[in-house]
């Protein structure tokens, strides 16, 4: 690693202070809530994380208040009892999503289930919108307060889903801090409350004998990130690979520490690795993305959450993402957004250069973006002032905007709504809306 670059960062903003974001300590004397039966519907790996610290601020708030519902293995340790692991099921795209249609619609039915009995208070559902659109509606069915944490970002694509939300959400909790007026704009009520990313950062010990141990050279380190689901790292990983080919031959002065989320993506990355890659400078960890992000000089990661992580430890990178086909071309025609980075739509400007590529790994768009990457990598490996001046730039957005307490935050406000009773809505029969108001009066 550059051993000057932390020193030097200081002429622009203090970059100490974001290597390790400081956790938030709630008030000592906080006032203790009523019990309530949380319902809670999470399909992503990264939602399975905040959940379980949403789950956790709950607890401390209201003790006497229980959990269940879909998530995943960090929701179960902080207190949820599963009904079904969502997490398993985690896909984008619609040409993953179909094959599973049946099985989402049997896990639908459970959730109503569980809500036609009476088993519920309230309902928090967590990103995932395809699925948690029906998790909604049945929730209504019975009269349910219904909350969005993590909302999906219809700012940036499939906006007319709106009027899902306003008819079957009652509150949502936004995590960008331009979200909240788009939503009111769209007369659904919402409060930003920041992003739980922040806290999972925090709150997440580090090996720091790992973090020493590959700190100890005078590389520069770059960190490579190929996704968190099974098909992002197989659509991502063949093209960061032949990136790294190409960026060891250009600079024999570079490591490559990539960080896959579990042991299986770990296998799978190094089962591509031929017998002409085993002088690469490359080696493959699990389960140390934050600490692999910690010791890089820059990195060369999928577009995700973790590109706030990214911005919060002030660590220039080159973002791509690769998908099938039909994905793409549905993308193309629904996305609204210029970017898919969260640091750049913060921004509003181009500080982590991206590539989007769609087909197989041969393709003429993937080896444009690897192509690209290999150009912006090499640029941020190779210029240290370049490196370092888009540092600074992530560290300035990193003051304005990474803050941690969004878990306690959110807890706080959903136990008030709760406490006052003024959330959920009866049923709502369609037809009676569509009345002349004249009719409903009278009625």
């Amino acid at each position: 690693m550059n051993q000057n670059e932390n020193s030097d960062c200081h002429q622009t903003v203090d970059c100490s202070q974001f290597s390790t974001l400081e956790a938030f300590v709630a008030p000592n004397h906080d006032e203790v809530f009523m019990g309530q039966r949380f319902f809670f519907s999470v399909g992503e790996p990264s939602g399975d994380l905040h959940a379980s610290n949403l789950i956790r601020s709950l607890r401390n708030l209201s003790p006497s208040s229980s959990f269940r519902g879909f998530g995943g293995s960090k929701m179960i340790q902080a207190g949820l009892d599963l009904d079904f692991d969502l997490t398993s099921m985690a896909v984008m795209g619609f040409a993953e999503v179909f094959p599973k249609l049946r099985e989402f619609f049997r896990i639908a039915k459970m959730a109503e289930q569980s809500f036609a009995r009476g088993d519920v208070d309230a309902v928090i559902l967590v990103d995932f919108p395809g699925f948690n659109w029906h998790i909604a509606k049945r929730a209504k069915k019975y009269g349910l307060p219904v909350y969005y944490y993590l909302p999906p970002q219809l700012w940036a694509w499939g906006g007319w889903r709106v009027a899902k939300m306003r008819r079957n959400v009652d509150h949502v909790f936004c995590n960008l801090p331009f979200e909240t007026t788009w939503f009111e704009q769209n007369h659904v009520p919402a409060t930003y409350v920041g992003h739980p990313f922040f806290d999972s950062i925090a709150g997440q010990p580090m090996d720091t004998r790992f973090i020493q141990h590959w700190r100890q050279n005078n590389r520069i380190q770059v960190a490579v990130l190929p996704g968190s689901r099974d098909h992002e790292v197989k659509h991502n990983w063949p093209l960061q690979l032949e990136v790294i080919r190409r960026l060891a031959h250009m600079h024999p002065n570079v490591q490559f520490l990539v960080a896959a989320l579990k042991d299986s993506h770990a296998l799978w990355c190094r089962s591509l690795l031929t017998a002409s890659d085993s002088k690469l400078p490359i080696h493959i960890f699990a389960g140390k993305t934050s600490e692999i992000i910690e010791i890089g000089d820059c990195a060369l990661m999928k577009s995700g959450s973790v590109s706030l992580e990214m911005m919060a430890r002030g660590k220039p990178a080159a973002v791509m993402y690769h998908v099938n086909q039909m994905t793409y071309f549905l993308a193309k025609l629904l996305v609204r957004v210029k970017s898919i980075s969260l640091p750049n739509l913060i921004a509003e400007e181009i500080v982590l250069p991206e590539a989007i590529s769609y087909g197989k790994a041969n393709s003429r768009t993937a080896n444009a973006s690897i192509a690209k990457l290999t150009r912006e990598m090499s640029r941020l490996i190779g210029d240290d002032s370049f490196r370092l001046a888009q540092r600074r730039k992530l560290l300035e957005l990193a003051s304005q905007y990474a803050r941690t307490g969004a878990s306690y935050v959110t807890a706080k406000e959903l136990l008030k709504k709760q406490s006052s009773g003024n959330e959920g809505t009866l049923p709502i029969d369609e037809e009676f809306l569509q009345l002349p108001n004249q009719i409903r009066k009278a009625g």
